[in-house]
């Protein structure tokens, strides 16, 4: 082996080749932002779902339950104020759902029967109704006198179970509580239900949902449905002083979501970037075909492994003296020895032998057949 100088080249990518190798990669991400914030700007707007609400049409609208109610004849009258259902008048049903931010003196004015949603505001404690613990939604059975429940049989109920004291009737028990309240008030009677799950249009035909909420708002009397107001400056989503609840974030929300996808798209460019053409460098030294032959015979005599030696030697001359012979590489045995023998006018049959016959079983058959071949190939070339 020499050595030889050779150029020193560098091997770390530059600025201009990374950007040539990542640049598609940053196209591509800044156009999914693109047609992502397209999508969102300019799609179309999709009205939120409105829980418990007789005009929504969501799954957890009401509207189905509302449109059960009017096919039995009641009158069911939507309003957003409680100013709204005081001026209706008259002995009418309340519903009253927990997404309202009221008080029970604010309803004092509405009179007749409640059907109170959740605990929005407190109102079952004025009867000394009060809120035990949390209880989870599934079937329950009614277990109790209440006509309306005793119809209905199992209901879907949950949310938050109550206390049961004298006077009241506890309907749907869960734990120590029961998830049906039912007590009388000044002008009729009110009813409150740890959830309003069974209400709505995704529950509303399991078990005897809509059995029970039929029951209770069926009796009758107008139903007033008491819902938030459709501005959302002072809905449900409202603060205490009507703003909104993006009002309430911080200022440094919309940057901390900013500055945590620009970290995304960087570290996306990062583990994406590719780097470059490979860099073709002189070897520092110089191995001589003659000296990479002769160790592999030594390795092959080392492992005694004649047989392969002699496939090697075979292959190689095939190889290099089919186009000679003007045949394609993929040329069966009868075609190179046949063409060989014309060429050469060499016996046929050794001519097979040397190129297809057996492995030697000597290292001097091996010399024998490397000298053979070796002829043919001179022969050949000398044509």
């Amino acid at each position: 082996m020499t050595a030889q100088a050779v150029e020193s080249r560098p091997t770390t990518p530059t600025a201009k080749a990374r950007w040539r190798g990542g640049r598609w990669i940053a196209l591509l991400g800044a156009l999914i932002v693109l047609v992502a914030a397209g999508t969102v700007l300019l799609g179309p707007e999709q009205e939120a779902a409105r829980p418990l609400d007789p005009a929504d049409t969501s799954l957890q609208g009401s509207k189905a339950l509302a449109e059960l109610l009017r096919r039995r004849g009641v009158t069911v009258d939507r309003v957003d104020s409680v100013e709204a259902a005081a001026a209706l008048g008259g002995d009418r049903t309340l519903v009253v759902t927990d997404r309202l931010r009221t008080s029970p003196d604010d309803l004092a004015a509405v009179r007749g029967d409640r059907l109170i949603v959740g605990d929005p505001f407190g109102a079952a404690e004025m009867a000394g109704v009060n809120p035990v613990g949390a209880a989870r939604q599934r079937s329950r059975e009614p277990e109790c006198s209440l006509p309306a429940a005793v119809a209905a049989g199992s209901v879907h109920l949950g949310g938050i179970a109550y206390s049961a004291p004298r006077g009241t009737t506890g309907c749907y028990p869960a734990g120590d509580g029961w998830t049906l309240i039912s007590f009388p008030n000044g002008s009729g009677t009110t009813t409150v239900v740890g959830s309003g799950e069974f209400m709505t249009n995704q529950r509303l035909a399991e078990d005897g949902n809509a059995a029970l909420a039929l029951n209770l708002l069926a009796t009758g009397k107008p139903v007033t449905w008491l819902v938030p107001p459709d501005d959302p400056g002072t809905g449900d989503l409202a603060g205490p002083e009507g703003d909104s609840v993006y009002d309430l974030m911080p200022p440094s929300i919309p940057w901390a979501v900013l500055m945590a996808c620009l970290t995304v798209l960087v570290v996306a460019f990062w583990r994406g970037r590719r780097l470059g053409p490979v860099v073709t460098e002189r070897l520092p030294v110089v191995v001589r075909a003659s000296e990479t032959v002769e160790g592999r015979g030594r390795l092959y005599r080392a492992r005694r492994a004649r047989a392969r030696a002699a496939d090697s030697l075979r292959a190689g001359t095939i190889d290099r003296l089919t186009p000679r012979l003007g045949l394609a590489s993929g040329a069966g045995p009868q075609e190179v020895v046949a063409a060989l023998a014309v060429r050469t006018g060499l016996d046929a049959r050794e001519v097979g032998g040397a190129l297809y016959g057996p492995p030697p079983t000597g290292d001097a058959e091996l010399v024998a057949l490397a000298g053979y071949l070796d002829s043919i190939e001179r022969k050949v070339r000398e044509l």
